[in-house]
């Protein structure tokens, strides 16, 4: 069976804007592989993450793990959703890192969503407990300083996705 291109998907957006939600869709597509940041960091190290400064060390050790997994996957033709958020630069330049090893395509989905809508569906998804990790709103208001929009110079083929309610 033959699949289209190989492309990488990024995604960039805020907790709780979608990104999970709109990485399963994308994931659907035929020869395509979903790998998810949470899914592996709550297996893996659940009990060690306590802080936000916690998430920035262990998901930088699955990050290094994960990027050459990441470009054998791509070279061998197959797509892959990586539901790793794309909302630094420093984020952005591993993924880079990944696409520079391949010939693949790429798409960055740049989800635009408000505060106010990603606390409210942050607050519903803490309520269900269907996350793996529960998020507060001053850890969602720390994270969120550190978001930095992509820009044309970065050089990705940007996606503009606006969830509704």
């Amino acid at each position: 069976m033959t699949y289209p291109s190989p492309t990488l998907y990024m995604l960039c957006g805020k907790i709780a804007s979608g990104k999970s939600s709109l990485a399963a869709r994308l994931a659907r597509a035929p020869g395509t592989v979903l790998i998810a940041e949470d899914e592996w960091l709550h297996v893996l190290f659940a009990d060690a993450l306590r802080s936000p400064s916690d998430y920035v060390d262990y998901s930088s050790r699955l990050r290094r793990v994960v990027a050459s997994h990441v470009v054998k996957l791509l070279n061998a033709g197959l797509s892959v959703v990586l539901d790793f958020p794309a909302n630094t630069v420093t984020q952005r330049d591993w993924l880079r890192g990944i696409l520079d090893q391949t010939d693949a395509a790429h798409q960055l989905y740049v989800l635009d969503v408000s505060d106010a809508m990603c606390l409210a569906r942050m607050q519903a998804r803490n309520h269900r407990g269907d996350h793996p990790f529960e998020i507060s709103e001053a850890q969602f208001r720390q994270f969120t300083r550190h978001f930095v929009e992509p820009t044309p110079e970065e050089g990705f083929h940007e996606v503009r996705h606006s969830e509704g309610p």
